[in-house]
């Protein structure tokens, strides 16, 4: 057997090798970075700071907005920073930090969009008990193990990931780290973790699925029984945006973590993954500002208050 020596970094894949391409690259995904900090700690403030939007629909939609700003830095300015210093590389502690991030966030992610298709489910088919069903001290405790729950299983999962020993190649197949590449440089079997990965999955996952989509297949039925044109498009505009939110992550998941990582794929897959770090989180709160009222309402009034007193922010 041959003696095996421990990595200490990681090398990841360039996005590009023409500078010209890095330079406009990093560029527009600066731009991209920036605009989805800023869109979701709009969405932050405003349901913060409006008393309309103090309803369980939009405390929800600020907790996706953190979370989408979170997720984006926590692979954003590691990636700009590879493309301007052309470093393609890591520590392994880094890397594995990176791992845990990304696995808590999209964990809570998951949790967080069924905890909003209950609330949708609520406010459509069962109005007259929604104060009651949603009461704040509800909203708090879903909250709660959206945060806690994602965070308990990564420290256990991390603890399980001691075990595996990295030797290389150092070499990930993409511009950022994900638990597979951690498989793929380990020299250690990864199969007691593949496992265990796979019974959280199918035990975790396949819950927050059943808990996010079922509640649709209710809507659907309570809203095919609305007599009117105008019921039915106002039960629809309600759920429209997180439905299309919904898609959108578990299309760009699914893709990510079940389709091969192999060469036919390989450059499908990255930018997928670009799609899925970087682009997703921006769209969200596009999707819901376009298709909310009541957020467009509070920027419009944010901003004519503004424009009525343009001192008041100088002298706080």
């Amino acid at each position: 057997m041959k003696n095996q020596t421990s990595i200490t970094s990681v090398l990841l894949m360039s996005l590009s090798d023409d500078q010209k391409t890095i330079h406009v690259l990093f560029i527009f995904f600066l731009l991209i970075y920036l605009m989805t900090v800023f869109s979701n700690f709009l969405i932050i403030l405003l349901v913060v700071t409006c008393a309309h939007l103090h309803t369980p629909m939009y405390f929800f939609l600020g907790n996706l907005a953190f979370l989408d700003m979170s997720y984006s830095s926590v692979t954003g300015p590691s990636m700009l920073s590879h493309l301007i210093t052309q470093h393609w590389s890591m520590s392994l502690s880094e890397c594995i930090a990176q791992v845990f991030f990304v696995l808590y966030l999209a964990g809570s992610e998951v949790l967080l969009l069924s905890s909003m298709s209950y609330d949708r489910y609520v406010a459509i088919c069962r109005p007259l008990h929604y104060s009651q069903l949603m009461s704040w001290c509800t909203c708090a405790k879903m909250a709660s193990l959206v945060w806690s729950t994602p965070f308990l299983v990564c420290i256990i999962y991390m603890i399980c990931l001691r075990r595996l020993t990295f030797c290389g190649p150092n070499l990930i197949q993409n511009f950022f780290c994900n638990l597979p590449h951690l498989f793929q440089i380990s020299c250690t079997d990864p199969i007691i973790n593949f496992l265990v990965l796979l019974v959280l999955a199918i035990v975790i996952g396949s819950a927050a699925f059943v808990a996010t989509f079922y509640p649709y297949v209710r809507i659907f039925r309570a809203v095919l029984r609305i007599r009117t044109s105008d019921g039915k498009s106002k039960a629809f505009s309600t759920c429209t945006s997180h439905l299309t939110v919904v898609l959108i992550y578990y299309a760009s998941i699914t893709f990510i973590y079940l389709i091969p990582d192999t060469s036919n794929f390989l450059t499908l897959n990255r930018v997928v993954t670009v799609i899925y770090t970087l682009i997703t989180p921006l769209l969200n709160p596009l999707i819901y500002s376009l298709r909310s009222k009541d957020l467009k309402a509070a920027l419009q009034r944010a901003l004519h208050i503004q424009r009525l007193h343009p001192d008041t922010a100088t002298r706080r």
